[in-house]
Formats: structure tokens, sequence, C-alpha cells
């Protein structure tokens, strides 16, 4: 029997969004889990009623709703997917199919483009030690095992969490996903100029303990 999935979804004031990224994941899940991070809209009541398991939390941010999504799934694997609508579910089976096969602890969905510059420098940067190309992507699937013990140090998950992977001796995979359009602001990501020397300091740690590039 093949291993379920869980997709955790954290979730900020998109009720516009959520039902449409509910009803398109279902099919592909054995559970829906959306974390609203302190919405001030319905977004919880809506995913509630599209299907999803919710669960609420005061405003803590993006890796505080997925480390808290992660102890809510019950599956062997989980899918993380952003609530913005810009993933395309109808890839979670590509992307976790390295897994059930037995050929990756992580797989990351690498978009076509990384919209960016500062998320292309950090996975730049991240490829002296992991070799993958879209650290930044919110599009991944993970053991649950490997999930549940993640730190995800830094102000977001770009490049801090794949060499957290490599750290735990996790193999990690990319596999080509859909990158919607969605209108939606994009905001200058001043946090990722902090990320960059997280980043650095993972590497140089991870030079101290000769870390390979995989």
């Amino acid at each position: 029997m093949e291993p379920g999935i869980s997709v955790v979804i954290p979730a900020f004031n998109e009720a516009g969004r959520i039902a449409q990224v509910i009803k398109e994941t279902l099919p592909f899940a054995s559970e829906v889990i959306v974390i609203d991070d302190g919405s001030t809209d319905n977004t919880a009541e809506v995913a509630i009623k599209s299907g999803a398991r919710v669960f609420r939390q005061r405003r803590g941010g993006y890796i505080a709703a997925i480390k808290h999504g992660f102890t809510r799934t019950r599956q062997e694997i989980i899918v993380t997917l952003d609530a913005d609508g810009e993933g395309d579910p109808a890839d979670i089976p590509r992307l976790v199919a390295p897994i059930r096969n037995n050929a990756a602890d992580v797989v990351l969905g690498r978009r076509d483009f990384i919209p960016r510059p500062s998320e292309r420098v950090i996975s730049w940067l991240t490829g002296f030690v992991v070799l993958v190309r879209d650290t930044g992507t919110g599009f991944r699937a993970l053991r649950r095992g490997i999930a549940l013990v993640l730190e995800i140090p830094g102000r977001c998950i770009c490049g801090t969490s794949v060499l957290e992977y490599r750290k735990l001796g996790a193999r990690v995979a990319e596999v080509p996903v859909t990158l919607r359009t969605v209108a939606k602001p994009r905001r200058i990501a001043w946090q990722h100029g902090l990320q960059c020397i997280h980043v650095l300091k993972m590497l140089v740690s991870c030079r101290r303990q000769s870390c390979s590039k995989t």
C-alpha cells in the first residue's frame, strides 16, 4: 500500500483564494491541513467548508505555520503548498514520486523562473553544498520523520531548509513544477539580506564538517 499524503497549506488572509486551492488539492491528498496564521478575514471558515482540517494560530509567520502544520499531519509523506494558488496541485503526484520510489527523502518543486533576484542569489550560494536550483520554492514534499525534527533557522525557508536537510542526511531531489500567474503584489523581500547571513553561517559550518555536494 502506498504511503498517504498530507498537504499542509499555511494561509494568511486568503479567503478569496483558499477554496479553489483546497478543491484542486483534495483529489491528490489523503488530508488537507490549513494553518490559519492569524487571519483577519474568514480564511478559516472558508477552508473548513471546503473540506480542509483547519488549525488557527496567532500570527507567527510562514515558518511557524508550516512547523505547526507538520505536527498535525497523519500521513507518511507531507507536501507543503502555498495558499495563493501559484503552485498547481496537479503536480503533487510528480513531486512525491521520488519519495515513493525511495529515490529521495525531500523533493523540491523547481520553478521555471525564480521571481526575486535575492532568491536566486541564495540558491546559488546553497548550490556550493547541495546541487539544487530553487531553494525558495514553497512547493515541497518530504518524509514526515524529517519534517518533525526540522528547526528551519533564519527568516524564511530559502537556503537554510535545504542545508538543514543535508545536515540531517536526507537525499534531496528536484522536479519541475508549474508556476501559475496570480494577481498579487510582490514586495521587496528585505529579509533575504539577513537570510544570506544565515545561509553563509550554515555553509561555513558545513565546510567544517566536510559536507560534500550531492
